[in-house]
């Protein structure tokens, strides 16, 4: 398969740019998260038509994660996900930063029953939800 990679000279739409290298599923998601203002480019905002080009670091969001990575390439084309890592670096401290709180949303989760719920524990759970205390 070939790539459509653009020359050094070139430069791309951040847009196209975030889709390609596999940070949004869609364009259209990577446009929404530029204009909403999740992704800086060089220290401050930009709009989705902004170029990208080697060399540049921006800070994109996405959920609960925030990656600080550096453009290493461009491409317009999507391709595979080996390729598409191959078109940005991320910071170490940014690694570790993610990784961190990775690992304290995982540390925060509620601990997740044995097995199905028996005929008591779906009554505590139906009073749970309905939020009173019918006590029979």
């Amino acid at each position: 398969m070939s790539e459509a990679k653009c020359t050094p000279a070139d430069d791309l739409r951040i847009d196209v740019w975030l889709w390609a290298a596999r940070f949004f599923k869609t364009r259209s998601l990577a446009k929404q998260a530029v204009g909403s203002g999740k992704v800086e480019l060089n220290g401050g905002p930009c709009k989705a038509a902004r170029p990208v080009r080697v060399g540049d670091r921006m800070i994109v969001r996405r959920g609960e994660e925030t990656m600080e990575v550096e453009v290493l390439g461009l491409s317009e084309q999507r391709g595979p996900a080996p390729a598409a890592q191959a078109l940005y670096r991320e910071s170490e401290a940014s690694r570790v930063a993610r990784e961190a709180a990775r690992a304290n949303r995982r540390l925060m989760l509620a601990p997740r029953p044995v097995g199905r719920p028996d005929k008591h524990d779906r009554a505590d759970l139906r009073r749970l939800k309905e939020g009173g205390s019918n006590q029979d």
